[in-house]
């Protein structure tokens, strides 16, 4: 028997953590781990003490038909990563690495192709996570650093005219 990967053993885990998810949309589990320690860990879902959209049995930006990656604004859900950096002390981010797995609500499945957001990017970089891993099958992920999201600022392109 060939042992799992330390990253997908920690991506399995992110996977479990997304379906504590409320969302209809996507579920996303995501856990920041530093030397080898688990963190903290988030989920999206509405803000503590509001209905979840599971709840509600309806999703906001479904029903107005908003793409995906559009309006986050009406999303009743605090994203997973901004989820884990709230429950984490700032000196154990600093220099950590966060996993994310994204899977669809009905079925489980992984969703490949998933990334952070624009704000969920800001608080990652400010949060001093160094590295972002992100699963895109069982088997399969992406290594994102940090460093590159801040040397390529895509905040800047076709914002204002530049």
């Amino acid at each position: 028997m060939e042992r799992v990967s330390k990253h997908n053993y920690y991506l399995d885990i992110a996977q479990t953590v997304s379906e504590r998810s409320t969302c209809l949309r996507r579920c996303y589990g995501a856990i920041i781990v530093k030397n080898d320690v688990i963190v903290s860990t988030g989920y999206n879902g509405a803000p503590r003490g509001r209905q979840n959209c599971s709840d509600l049995k309806f999703c906001q930006r479904e029903k107005l038909g908003i793409p995906r990656g559009e309006r986050y604004e009406l999303c009743r859900s605090v994203h997973s990563e901004a989820n884990a950096i709230i429950a984490a002390p700032r000196d154990q981010m600093l220099g950590s690495t966060l996993y994310m797995v994204c899977t669809e609500p009905m079925t489980g499945k992984i969703v490949g192709g998933s990334s952070s957001c624009m704000m969920c990017k800001r608080m990652i970089i400010n949060a001093g996570i160094s590295t972002v891993i992100i699963r895109d099958t069982k088997d399969e992920y992406r290594i994102v650093e940090v460093s590159d999201w801040i040397d390529n600022d895509d905040s800047l392109s076709g914002v204002f005219g530049y």
